[in-house]
């Protein structure tokens, strides 16, 4: 039995027409009375004039085999047919439209004596204040809000991959622009001063859960234990960053700084820093050669030198022995907090070539088991999701390397329902996997099947094009380490290779056979180029940089060589004693005769210096 529709058009209603299904259980035929039989023609009214110029856009004839398709109304919430056009004369009704199943879903009338014909071919009209108004909605939108409301995709060349940024409309290079913040000074270079208010905003959310830093802030303010050190940094530019940078310079410091990675500059809070007076090279979205250009302009400036390195990777200090060894005369030491860069110093100092102090802060406790372990805990996971919306629940999951790291990816993951595989070369971390309910295994052994690949060892070639070709399609490939040399991503800039963008830091990666696989950030660290970090962990760090920056520059001459040290034990209990009363917490005093019995001072350090 088939449905009928029948339309009821008045004749006192002009710009609208209302249709009613009647649907009835057995309907050999239909009555209408009182009604002039007239049936519709191509001459009816209620097909459009050809001279209708500008009004009429013809719909595309459908065969039987084909289905008609219709053509969405340009302007939404408008309930009249698009085929009523104002001062139309309204005609009488006569038949009956139905749909004819045979027909593919197309239309035709049942006329009074039960003969079918087939309905007029009727076309669309678009009203040209309709077409204006379309007009009239905004064209740009931000892409950091595109890239999370639509997929934005494009294929190209794997030569462009990596040349795209999330930031602003203006694509100008900031290296052409000629910036000046409100008081006249252009010694900066960022991608848009004019944020700086939207940067300040998140500088000041980021010192309400910064207490450690803002407490040393207060208390040696009036003593400048920093006064006339200069310090250079290289570390990520956040609102984090920004913190210790203003920090610093509250206890006499003057810095100047550059974006340890290409990716995780804020930029806003760039423009902030720059509008606040500070020497600032870096945007988000660098090229490898605008990431040296701006190291080179923090460095080198007439009629300052620095006497101060705070490094994160060791690309500052290279970059200094390379091009300007001269000015290690006047500098004090260094403090590097990267694994990466802890590496590099420790090479340095075996060759002989390490001629000033160094400070390792990486392996410092409070960074090893707060930044490392749990920042990446919470951060793995929220810059997974970010960038691929994927669910953790049963997927296998293989994480390179069970150091604090690790650690903090492997328990946030298996917490998520993730089946957790590990690699790793040191037989005590390995162990400590074993005991924490992970299967240990080699990379080759389930390469094939595990649906994401985290890496997080802080050596290079760990994912190569050999692990990379045999993966399954669809694999989730990241990097939680310091460096981008963990992925082989430079084997995959091949020919025969296909790159696809889909957001801001996810790239597809095709092959021939089309399997594909998704790089996030290319390589580079995780979590600070795709999402962010918790600012309370970073407190941590940031203490201790600062810590070890006095520590260092106040140093007697004499006290420390030219080698790496760890910071002192007392500074690190220092700096986690001035976290605690964030959570309230009431640490237990010695008695005497506890302290005694210990060999323990009351006040600390409570652990030797080699305790880890």
């Amino acid at each position: 039995m088939n449905d009928h529709t029948v339309f009821f058009l008045l004749p006192d209603v002009v710009s609208a027409a209302m249709s009613v299904q009647v649907l009835a259980a057995k309907m050999a035929e239909v009555e209408l009375k009182d009604v002039p039989s007239k049936e519709l023609t191509p001459e009816s009214p209620l097909t459009p004039k050809a001279d209708d110029k500008g009004m009429v856009e013809n719909e595309p004839k459908a065969t039987s085999a084909t289905t008609p398709t219709m053509e969405p109304m340009v302007k939404t919430g408008d309930t009249s047919p698009g085929f009523l056009t104002p001062n139309t004369k309204m005609p009488q009704a006569s038949a009956m439209k139905r749909t004819d199943p045979q027909q593919n879903g197309g239309e035709a009338f049942v006329n009074r004596d039960g003969t079918v014909a087939e309905a007029p071919r009727l076309k669309k009209i678009q009203f040209a204040d309709q077409k204006q108004e379309f007009n009239k909605r905004p064209t740009k939108i931000g892409r950091r809000s595109l890239s999370r409301s639509i997929s934005q995709s494009s294929t190209d060349s794997y030569g462009s991959a990596a040349s795209y940024t999330d930031s602003s409309d203006d694509e100008t290079s900031p290296r052409d622009k000629q910036q000046k913040n409100s008081k006249g000074n252009g010694d900066f270079c960022i991608k848009n001063i004019k944020q700086a208010d939207f940067g300040r905003r998140e500088i000041e959310i980021a010192e309400q859960e910064m207490p450690a830093l803002m407490a040393l802030r207060k208390r040696a303010q009036g003593e400048k234990p920093l006064a006339g050190a200069k310090v250079v940094g290289c570390t990520h530019i956040t609102a984090q960053t920004a913190v210790l940078m203003e920090t610093l310079t509250a206890l006499g410091a003057q810095c100047r700084w550059a974006a340890c990675n290409i990716y995780s500059t804020q930029n806003e809070v760039a423009a902030a820093l720059a509008e606040g007076g500070f020497s600032v090279f870096a945007w988000k979205g660098e090229s490898e050669d605008d990431f040296w250009w701006c190291i080179d302009r923090c460095v080198n400036l007439e009629g300052w030198q620095p006497n101060m390195i705070l490094d994160d990777g060791g690309d500052l200090t290279h970059w200094i022995y390379k091009k300007y060894p001269n000015m290690f005369k006047k500098i004090k030491g260094i403090v590097e907090e990267s694994v990466t860069g802890v590496h590099r110093l420790y090479q340095l100092s075996k060759a002989g070539k390490l001629c000033v102090p160094a400070m390792n802060v990486n392996d410092s406790v409070t960074k090893q088991k707060f930044d490392n372990l749990y920042c990446c805990r919470e951060s793995i996971l929220d810059g997974l999701k970010r960038t691929t919306d994927v669910m953790f629940g049963g997927k296998q999951v293989m994480v390179c390397g069970y150091g604090e790291v690790g650690k903090g990816c492997c328990a946030a993951l298996k917490a998520m329902g993730s089946i957790v595989y590990v690699t790793e070369i040191d037989p005590i971390c390995a162990l400590q996997a074993c005991m924490d309910g992970f299967r240990l295994v080699k990379l080759n052994e389930v390469i094939r099947q595990v649906d994401i690949v985290i890496t997080c060892t802080g050596n290079k070639n760990v994912v190569v094009r050999e692990y990379l070709d045999r993966m399954k399609n669809g694999c989730i490939v990241c990097n939680m380490g310091h460096s981008n040399t963990e992925i082989d991503v430079a084997s995959l800039r091949t020919p025969e290779l296909t790159w696809e963008r889909v957001r801001s830091q996810v790239d597809h990666v095709i092959w021939p056979d089309g399997k594909r696989i998704v790089l996030l950030a290319e390589g580079r660290l995780l979590n600070l180029s795709c999402s962010t970090v918790p600012t309370f962990v970073l407190s941590i760090t940031a203490t201790t940089q600062a810590l070890a920056l006095i520590e260092l520059y106040n140093a007697p001459e004499g006290r420390y060589k030219q080698d790496v040290y760890l910071l002192p034990k007392k500074m690190d209990e220092y700096v986690a004693s001035l976290h605690l009363p964030t959570f309230d917490a009431h640490l237990t005093e010695l008695s005497d005769e506890q302290a005694k019995y210990l060999g323990l001072n009351k006040n600390g350090p409570f652990k030797p210096n080699y305790y880890r």
